[in-house]
């Protein structure tokens, strides 16, 4: 008897870190989780799954709001680009070809 509560308690001490390492990771894994989810915005997990969103305070709001218009001006910024680039780009291929055109029209004057 003494012999099989020998080995059990061998048995126990050798797995005893082992476990206490799988524990320690586990939380690890935990932590930085949960820390990964608050810095990007993600909702975190309650206790039954559902999820829990972090409180908005007017200071989120107003700079969501502002976001919000500063986003609005740079696409009406990138659609006058584009148009912009848009006629740059008919101009040079227009020029191109009159310019084709004209030496052409030279060139049987005066042949």
């Amino acid at each position: 008897m003494e012999d099989k509560l020998t080995v059990a308690q061998g048995i126990i001490q050798s797995l005893g870190p082992v476990l206490g390492i799988i524990v320690v990771a586990a939380v690890a894994g935990w932590v930085i989780t949960t820390w990964m989810r608050i810095r990007h915005g993600y909702p975190l997990d309650g206790a039954w799954g559902q999820a829990v969103y972090p409180r908005k305070n007017d200071e989120a709001v107003e700079r969501v709001k502002l976001l919000t218009q500063e986003n609005a001006q740079l696409r009406a910024e990138i659609g006058s680009i584009k148009d912009r680039l848009a006629n740059v780009e008919r101009i040079v291929t227009d020029e191109a070809h009159s310019l084709t055109r004209e030496i052409e029209q030279l060139r049987g004057k005066t042949n």
